[in-house]
């Protein structure tokens, strides 16, 4: 009955992109307690399509586990639907988010205490190295030498984030940058926002042309597209940089770092509750 229900929360989805196999939401012979993914949500119905194909690769690296969706906002189904349809089975949340931030601190939370939830919370994506390789792969998608330690030598990076009010996601992604150009030997990794405090793309691609970087690639550390990511599209254009990636999407890494961090708050559960986790094993 569980297998149906999380069926029924899941949008139709299209096939996997880079040539993972699709497989149902739902596997046979579960093997752990469901995979609950929240994201935001965005009137852009891009952003819908590409937490479909990043379900469908989670499906496919664990097709044992059941895998649903919930949004906070604008698509559907909304948390308290899909909370509804889980009933009594166990389930783990893990936010589609990359940084700790108000959505994950504040709205996840209660939209979960709204719904009667009582879910295991899984932290959010960042930081990790995958999240690094993630990147990575989208910026050699634009022609990019990222394997040339020498080509990585001369190039500066612009890590064009959302933005954030809260000063520990800021910190949180400043970090990442100083972590990315230290332990992947580019020239410069410059951070850039696309809403919120600035500097903005155009800020930090002048920047890193200031100081003689060159090429200059604008990596857009967002998962999906919408509104914001194309803003930071158009401003690398108009400010002329060399290379300019798309979102982290589908990314293969970013399907496993959302299997990490939900295995790992599965783990966290069962050691908090073991005479639950023996009944559910």
């Amino acid at each position: 009955m569980a297998s149906r229900l999380l069926a029924a929360a899941l949008p139709a989805a299209p096939a996997a992109p880079d040539g993972a196999t699709a497989v149902p939401a739902g596997g046979a012979a579960a093997g752990g307690p469901a995979l609950l993914l929240i994201a935001h949500g965005s009137r852009d119905p891009r952003h819908a399509a590409t937490v479909n194909a990043l379900v469908r690769r989670v499906g496919a690296l664990r097709p044992g586990t059941e895998v649903a969706t919930a949004y906070l906002d604008h698509c559907t189904p909304r948390i308290p639907q899909v909370v509804s349809r889980l009933g009594d089975t166990p389930a783990v949340a893990v936010p589609l988010l990359l940084n700790r931030a108000f959505h994950a601190k504040k709205d996840i939370p209660a939209a979960l205490r709204a719904a009667g939830g009582g879910l295991p919370v899984a932290d959010v994506l960042g930081p990790s190295p995958l999240l690094l390789a993630a990147l990575e792969r989208r910026l050699a998608e634009t022609g990019l030498n990222v394997a040339s330690p020498a080509v990585r030598a001369r190039t500066g990076l612009v890590l064009a984030a959302a933005g954030s009010s809260d000063p520990a996601a800021d910190a949180a992604t400043h970090a990442l940058a100083a972590d990315w150009q230290r332990s992947r030997g580019w020239a410069a990794v410059e951070v850039a926002y696309a809403s919120a405090g600035g500097p903005r793309v155009p800020d930090a691609v002048a920047a890193l042309r200031a100081a003689g970087a060159g090429p200059v690639a604008v990596a857009p550390f967002l998962l999906a597209p919408g509104l914001l990511p194309d803003r930071i599209t158009t401003a690398a254009e108009e400010a002329g940089a060399d290379h300019i990636a798309t979102v982290l999407g589908a990314a293969p890494e970013i399907a496993r770092l959302v299997l990490a961090r939900y295995d790992s708050a599965t783990r966290t559960a069962r050691s908090a509750h073991p005479a639950a986790a023996a009944r559910t094993a």
